[in-house]
């Protein structure tokens, strides 16, 4: 899939969290393909790395469940390609669990790992946005949440809960001429949800048919709207949750 080029991304510094595998290695590529200086942040070192080497773009090895590692490499990515003006909130686990079963330290731990490290990576950005003079940070939401997701009650809550941060930030930081805005994709079968939770073709097939549209979404599509966002093209767009799901029901 070739990407839509915004001439205005040329330069510009980006951060995609959880960049080495699935919708996040799309972002990267999409961004590498717009001339960005691109720095993407995963525990995932031999996928990363191997997508640095391919694309050129700075890996940067780091767990973002743990703040410290999370605020520094953020502070790296600008030390080395100047101030940040776009943040992709990527990363995320949608682990399945038996909702009787959940222990409180499992509770925290989908919290950490879906939902803390969106609102502290935002947190660690302004300051670099305020210097460029503008920005746009991206989160990704899901539609697990409005659907009501089976076994998903924690990754749910932390999704929703990315909205209602994104919706709230916006009006912080609007007057600093930053954008917050959310991206909610739909069914995205990328390798690892094959691996994990979609085996069977024929169930792919059958989720399929609750869409308008008939084709798969693709890790690519969701980072064509990630571009939009980020480029000055949406420059009047913050406070929104965009729906990428094929019109589902």
């Amino acid at each position: 899939m070739n990407f839509p080029t915004y001439p205005d991304l040329r330069g510009r510094t980006v951060i995609v969290t959880g960049g080495a595998s699935g919708i996040g290695e799309a972002f990267v590529r999409a961004f590498v393909a717009n001339d960005a200086k691109v720095a993407f942040l995963d525990l995932q070192r031999e996928a990363g790395e191997a997508l640095a080497k391919a694309t050129g773009a700075t890996f940067l090895a780091c767990d973002l469940t743990d703040l410290s590692a999370l605020r520094e490499a953020v502070e790296t990515a600008g030390r080395q390609l100047g101030p940040t003006s776009v943040l992709i909130n990527n990363a995320a686990n949608d682990q399945r669990q038996k909702f009787e079963q959940v222990t409180a330290e499992e509770f925290d731990w989908m919290m950490a790992v879906n939902f803390r490290h969106v609102y502290f990576a935002a947190q660690a950005v302004l300051p670099q946005m305020r210097t460029f003079g503008r920005g746009s940070i991206v989160n990704m939401s899901s539609v697990a949440w409005m659907a009501g997701g089976p076994s998903m009650q924690a990754y749910s809550a932390a999704k929703a809960a990315i909205v209602g941060f994104t919706n709230s930030l916006a009006r912080d930081v609007g007057r600093d001429h930053i954008r917050v805005n959310a991206i909610a994709p739909g069914m995205v079968i990328t390798e690892r949800q094959r691996r994990l939770w979609y085996p069977d073709e024929a169930r792919i097939k059958e989720m399929r048919t609750r869409q308008s549209l008939p084709d798969p979404i693709e890790p690519e599509d969701i980072a064509q709207t990630g571009l939009f966002l980020a480029s000055d093209a949406s420059r009047a767009i913050t406070k929104q949750c965009i729906m990428v799901n094929a019109g589902s029901r």
